[in-house]
């Protein structure tokens, strides 16, 4: 009873103090652009509108077993258990105790050598009184590291889908690219068989001959050229997926061809009015930033006195017999203030370090915001931009393709040099090569949209 009457005030005290030191955070207010209000949210699974079951496949494998992505979960787990940590530096803390011991007396001294032996037992509770939010504020510092280590995986999901899909993109691109390059080098090769025999029956010139040769050589360079290109994806590609060290030189499953990808069912054409919600990277900016702001309450706290609370009780006795009864019981209470005198300026000096870091988040925020979008802006035009390409160089090739046929009826006619031949081959694999680089950077661009407008990130 005695106990309880002495720690009714200081609880009724510490109830009483809903405030704590430091700043409330507040949103920045930022300078925005006008945003559109109609488009749509995308979905979680966006990378299914392509319509590969291949490349389905494959992001889910890498959103399994990715290394990065294990990583970045274990980060969580160690996040929540620092605010289990904070949490419970909250309550009070109690701990048992137990012991036995023997000893013995001196010979000369007034016991005679006597043998005494000594039991106790208790229990120990003790509390540190939150009167100015120190604890409070290492408790939502502590939450806010928890969101932003979840947005950060959030965010990282994001990536690495965005990274598997390019590369798997750019690996299709890289296998046209081979297509191409062995069917030109298999053409020239049938061009210089020819041009050989028409050599040695005196019916054309040693510098067609010669002509010929460079341009099968030429073709003959380029194909181990994209073949490395093509291994060297794969194991990039493995390695995005998790696989183990024996089956990164496995070959990859191929899927559908560029040109067979679906397009996306709509493509904005202005920026969202929540894109700082749907992104996860901007979240986890914002939860470091609030954790920052918190721990500026927590330096300040340490120029307020703490006021810590701690009692026992227990008993002792020389025999295990009397160690339960009533006149072994002990009791103890206490409570302990200290309060800074002097400290030579580390505790300013610790609240300048955390207002300086609350401005480095404040900083990062503002540029991760800044960033996306910029990010959403560049998507956008890169989609518009990268499609009027492709169309473009599918024009030209089809015109390239009609001049190589008339260049080689105007050569077995007689009314042309084989120069313009070789031009004209020269051109329709040039175009070949670039038109499956124009559709590698349309898909890129509409992966990138994906991950600007979020990438069906929601914030729980």
């Amino acid at each position: 009873m005695m106990l309880k009457q002495a720690l009714l005030p200081i609880m009724v005290a510490a109830a009483l103090s809903a405030c704590a030191v430091g700043p409330d955070y507040q949103r920045p207010q930022l300078d925005m652009p006008q945003a559109a209000a109609n488009v749509a949210p995308v979905a979680s699974d966006w990378w299914r509108s392509f319509e590969d079951p291949v490349l389905d496949a494959m992001i889910d494998e890498s959103l399994r077993y990715n290394r990065d992505l294990v990583q970045a979960a274990a980060r969580v787990e160690e996040a929540a258990a620092a605010a289990g940590v904070a949490r419970a530096g909250l309550l009070p803390q109690v701990s048992a105790s137990a012991g036995s011991g023997r000893s013995q007396t001196s010979a000369y001294s007034s016991g005679g050598g006597a043998l005494l032996d000594s039991r106790q037992a208790g229990l120990t509770a003790s509390w540190e009184l939150d009167l100015w939010g120190k604890l409070r504020r290492e408790r939502e510092a502590a939450l806010a590291d928890v969101s932003a280590s979840e947005r950060s995986l959030a965010a990282l999901r994001l990536s690495l889908g965005s990274q598997v899909a390019k590369s798997y993109f750019q690996l299709a691109s890289y296998d046209a690219q081979l297509a191409s390059a062995r069917a030109t080098l298999q053409s020239r090769e049938q061009s210089l068989q020819l041009r050989q025999k028409r050599f040695n029956g005196g019916m054309t010139s040693e510098l067609e001959l010669r002509q010929a040769e460079a341009e099968a050589a030429s073709a003959r360079a380029t194909v181990p050229q994209l073949a490395q290109a093509v291994t060297q994806t794969e194991h990039a590609l493995a390695v995005l997926l998790g696989r183990s060290p024996r089956d990164i030189a496995a070959n990859l499953g191929r899927g559908k061809a560029l040109s067979a990808l679906a397009e996306p069912e709509q493509i904005p054409s202005g920026l969202p009015s929540d894109l700082l919600l749907r992104r996860a990277d901007v979240a986890a900016a914002e939860a470091s930033l609030i954790a920052a702001n918190a721990r500026i309450g927590v330096a300040r706290a340490a120029y307020f006195p703490s006021i810590s609370l701690s009692a026992g009780i227990g008993s002792a006795s020389t025999a295990l017999t009397d160690l339960f009864s009533g006149p072994a019981q002990t009791w103890n209470f206490a409570a302990n203030l200290t309060a800074p005198i002097f400290n030579a300026g580390r505790i300013a000096a610790g609240v300048d370090a955390a207002n300086a870091r609350q401005k480095q988040a404040l900083a990062v925020y503002e540029k991760t915001v800044q960033q996306a979008f910029a990010d959403t802006l560049d998507a956008m035009s890169a989609v518009s931009t990268t499609r009027a390409t492709e169309q473009a160089q599918l024009q030209q090739l089809a015109s390239l393709r009609e001049a190589l046929r008339l260049a080689r009826l105007r050569y077995d006619n007689g009314y042309s040099s084989y120069l313009d031949v070789l031009d004209a081959e020269r051109g329709v694999f040039q175009v070949e090569q670039a038109l499956s680089s124009a559709r590698l950077a349309r898909l890129s661009a509409v992966v990138s949209l994906y991950a600007a407008l979020g990438g069906g990130w929601q914030a729980g």
